[in-house]
């Protein structure tokens, strides 16, 4: 058997390592070729059990910190499309451009209890909305985008105001601010018609339809909106706040300026010097030039019930009169009778009362 057949029937697994050490170092050096062959053997065997040795441990490491990865994904899944929270100064947030709350809505009862209980609260618990201001020479870091009343609020009372922050465009901002407004539906007419000429005038949307259209507003509604926030300045400070300003009297007070603007603005300025001021149906009446041609806003709301199923209406006019229309089939035999008893009632003296 040749030398080479032998070297390659040795089990260098089962050699021991050369030395005291297991190094090598300080051991007599084989005098013979196997015995070389067999001592670089057994230096191969050694580097290789510790790289071994240290791809396990990194395999371990690795293993490890993938676990700790996984669980990491998984906890923020859980937040996925959450936005930050945090507490601001007020001092540091301005209003937006787009923003349309009227001074004297910052001056009403409920204003005034939306700031007790915040107070009571300690702030805001129901977060207002912000986003950063890009430009360094805006006043504040952030910009309103909805919760103009609680910032107020905060900021009148020195609380922290408890705020969402998003990065969102002009548009978005102006959508969010409107679906908020409407959805808690405390913004009069004529602050949702600034809100919407402010916006048009921004260059945020082309034309009333596609303001609609964005929005999900009726168009209609946009139109008068518009109307309102566009009348003269003297016909607004006539009444005794544009917050009362109804969007039934946008096309009453645009027919009278589109028939008579001269004498619309002089008789507003005659209101607006009265001591006390008119309230503001009487002062809508003035304006239009006479309370005839404004009956139709003073009537109060129509009354619908039900008999049997149909449907019933009551019409009731400022002038004391009114009419009931009932749905077809909804008078029985039985109840038109009824109904004649009780209206004859109404024409009957009243009762003399004795005195005992």
């Amino acid at each position: 058997m040749s030398l080479k057949d032998k070297a390659s029937k040795v089990n260098f697994s089962m050699l021991p390592l050369v030395g005291p050490g297991n190094d090598g170092e300080g051991a007599a050096r084989p005098k013979t070729a196997p015995g070389a062959m067999m001592a670089f053997a057994n230096d191969q065997r050694s580097d290789l059990l510790r790289q071994n040795e240290a791809l396990q441990e990194q395999a371990a490491r690795a293993g490890d910190l993938q676990t700790k990865l996984d669980e990491s994904l998984a906890d923020l899944k859980q937040w996925d499309g959450a936005k930050a929270t945090r507490k601001i100064d007020p001092s540091d947030i301005r209003p937006s451009r787009f923003a349309n709350r009227h001074a004297s809505s910052f001056a009403t009862p409920e204003f005034d209890a939306l700031k007790a209980e915040l107070k009571e609260a300690g702030g805001n618990v129901q977060p207002v909305k912000v986003r950063q201001i890009s430009d360094a020479g805006g006043e504040g870091k952030y910009e309103l985008i909805y919760g103009h009343r609680r910032w107020e609020a905060c900021r009148q009372l020195g609380l922290p105001v408890f705020a969402v922050i998003d990065n969102i465009d002009d548009r978005e901002l102006f959508a969010e601010m409107d679906r908020e407004n409407r959805s808690r539906k405390d913004l009069a007419p004529w602050e949702q018609g600034v809100m919407y000429r402010r916006a048009l005038d921004e260059g945020l949307f082309p034309s009333n339809r596609k303001l609609a259209d964005a929005l999900g507003v009726d168009l209609g509604a946009v139109g008068r909106s518009l109307v309102l926030a566009d009348l003269p300045r003297e016909v607004v400070e006539a009444f005794p706040s544009p917050l009362a300003l109804q969007f039934r009297w946008a096309k009453l007070l645009n027919d009278a300026i589109k028939t008579d603007a001269k004498g619309v603005r002089s008789r507003a300025k005659e209101v607006t010097a009265r001591s006390p001021r008119p309230g503001a149906k009487e002062t809508l009446a003035i304006l239009i030039g006479g309370k005839g041609r404004g009956v139709e806003p003073f009537n109060p709301p129509p009354v619908i019930f039900t008999i049997g199923g149909k449907r019933a209406t009551l019409n009731p006019t400022s002038d004391g009169g009114g009419s009931v229309v009932f749905e077809p089939g909804t008078l029985t035999e039985e109840l038109q009778e009824e109904l004649t008893k009780l209206l004859l009632s109404f024409a009957k003296p009243p009762n003399k009362v004795s005195a005992n």
